[in-house]
């Protein structure tokens, strides 16, 4: 059996469907992609999608739609994607078995 490229944590996915019910724009799901940037290489990008583009991945998960940008598959493979609320701050979380470093403020990962 092949390893899903991302699977969402309750609280990810949960968060997600809040996002989506304020979205004016009829998006269908979120698509996901990484970028050169930050102290420790990459960086994690996440948009609204209103459609998958020709070369996407497409997860369902628990009732998410989730895009993978074809180029980011690779340093995606079985990440987790949560999301983390604490009394200052709240954010998605990337838990990626892919990741030899990641830079002190979290924003950024290296493979």
């Amino acid at each position: 059996m092949s390893k899903q490229v991302i699977t969402l944590s309750n609280q990810a996915a949960i968060r997600i469907k809040e996002i989506m019910s304020k979205d004016h724009e009829n998006s269908t799901g979120v698509r996901i992609g990484v970028k050169s940037g930050g102290c420790a290489g990459m960086s994690y990008i996440m948009e609204y999608a209103k459609e998958a583009r020709p070369a996407d991945e497409v997860i369902e998960d628990k009732g998410v739609k989730v895009f993978i940008d074809p180029a980011a598959v690779i340093y995606l493979l079985g990440t987790e994607m949560d999301f983390k609320k604490d009394e200052f701050s709240s954010s998605f979380v990337f838990n990626n078995p892919n990741e030899t470093e990641r830079c002190g403020c979290g924003e950024s990962f290296k493979v």
